[in-house]
């Protein structure tokens, strides 16, 4: 049985919790790999909307263990606070696994973050304001606080009296703010430490015994490819890998353990927060993707900019992950329109460009070339079998996958568990 890696081939919020749910079922593990609650899933079953932020989406599916991995930075409040939420819903979150390495963010992380970018001002990257970029700069800087820390008070005390030493002068010196006391932070932390010690474990040995022994893993990115810190529109991304690789590294999975990588795209482009945007919108079309659509952050509230399908992006996705297969979200947002613009290309500098740039200089200047398909007007919501959509919905269908590089094995045409055309098995 495969180990399979899900993740966002545009900049996230491409309808990922949706893929893994409907996976759910017939999967034994689902998996975070990076990222914090700062990435956000939605998921609809039958009439009940969960709305996840840190927590798997395999949680919802009995039978399926959710975990945590080490490349993910945990918030032990937020953690807390999703669990309860969850079980007064009478979801059961008695099997979630949290991996000892994976790392806090702590109440200075979140004021380093938030008064950080009030002090860009203009050049503000636009983060979510919950501590998850100077929680990975702690990480990387070898300051930072691990979930295993809170299992040894003097360990904790140690680096949280490290971390501040630096950090405190930042406070005080540049941005005005008051210090703050090493002891309430490792108080406050010991604090979580009963209530989150019965899930935490060796998740790196449990998910390779578990491949070994035949089980299906999947491993379930936050954000998108184009958010990816090595990957993705720097310095407009987000502080971890959310492309392919980073399931080997955040999950401590061998890269020929994975059998199959499943790019997420939504039927047109979303972005939230700041960074260029080739086909972004500022019309009635971009208003009415955003209404018709839902467009609003699941954990910022931020309405996204909205935008055409952009091919450019998709092969970008397909090349970087080594895709396998694309899940295409959303289709049934495009019903009403007479024609439908995809890019195809950009024009840099009066040349035409068919690849993304790696100039970020290029990028922000590109323009996009269009292709006009044909609309439907067909409501496609109750379509079960590809053969059921439109004839022109079919062929948008088609001709995006052509353009991208990777075969479509899955549609949604509805935001409900069940409103999905599935052309082929991602477990197969």
């Amino acid at each position: 049985m495969p180990a399979l890696v899900l993740l966002g081939a545009q900049w996230g919020d491409e309808g990922k919790g949706k893929a893994t749910d409907l996976l759910g079922g017939s999967v034994d593990y689902v998996v975070r790999y990076q990222g914090g609650n700062n990435a956000g899933h939605t998921v609809v079953v039958g009439d009940q909307k969960y709305a996840l932020h840190l927590l798997p989406s395999g949680i919802l599916s009995p039978g399926c263990t959710p975990v945590i991995g080490n490349g993910v930075v945990v918030d032990p409040a937020v953690l807390l606070s999703e669990l309860s939420g969850l079980n007064e819903r009478g979801v059961d979150t008695s099997k979630l696994l949290i991996s000892g390495n994976a790392h806090l963010i702590t109440p200075y992380n979140v004021t380093l973050d938030k008064v950080g970018e009030r002090f860009l001002g203009k050049r503000k990257i636009g983060t979510t304001g919950r501590g998850i970029g100077p929680t990975y700069a702690d990480k990387i800087n070898r300051v930072g606080i691990r979930v295993q820390d809170l299992y040894d008070e003097s360990i904790l005390t140690q680096k949280v009296e490290a971390a501040l030493e630096l950090k405190n002068q930042l406070l005080a010196k540049l941005y005005n703010r008051r210090a703050i006391d090493p002891a309430k932070i490792v108080d406050g932390l010991l604090d979580y430490a009963d209530q989150i010690k019965p899930f935490v474990a060796d998740t790196t040995l449990i998910l390779n015994n578990a491949i070994d022994e035949g089980k299906v893993v999947l491993f379930e990115g936050g954000q998108g490819t184009l958010l990816d810190v090595d990957h993705g529109t720097y310095p407009f991304v987000t502080s971890s890998n959310p492309t392919a690789g980073g399931a080997c590294t955040g999950a401590g999975v061998g890269p020929t353990k994975i059998n199959r990588v499943i790019g997420i795209l939504k039927a047109y482009t979303t972005r939230v927060g700041a960074g260029p945007f080739p086909t972004e919108l500022f019309d009635k079309d971009g208003e009415a993707l955003r209404t018709i659509g839902g467009e609003r952050g699941v954990t910022t509230g931020r309405d996204r900019r909205c935008g055409w399908f952009d091919a450019v992006i998709a092969r970008y996705a397909t090349r970087v992950n080594g895709l396998t297969d694309f899940f295409l979200t959303k289709l049934d947002v495009l019903t009403g329109w007479e024609q439908i613009p995809v890019c195809v290309a950009y024009e840099i500098d009066g040349k035409r460009v068919e690849e993304l740039p790696y100039s970020q200089t290029d990028f922000h200047h590109a323009k996009p070339i269009y292709e006009m398909l044909p609309g439907w007007t067909e409501d496609i919501s109750k379509a079960k079998t590809f053969a059921e959509l439109p004839k022109n919905a079919q062929a948008y269908v088609k001709a995006l996958e052509e353009m991208s590089g990777a075969p479509i094995s899955a549609i949604g045409v509805g935001p409900g568990r069940d409103e999905t055309i599935e052309i082929n098995s991602f477990l197969s």
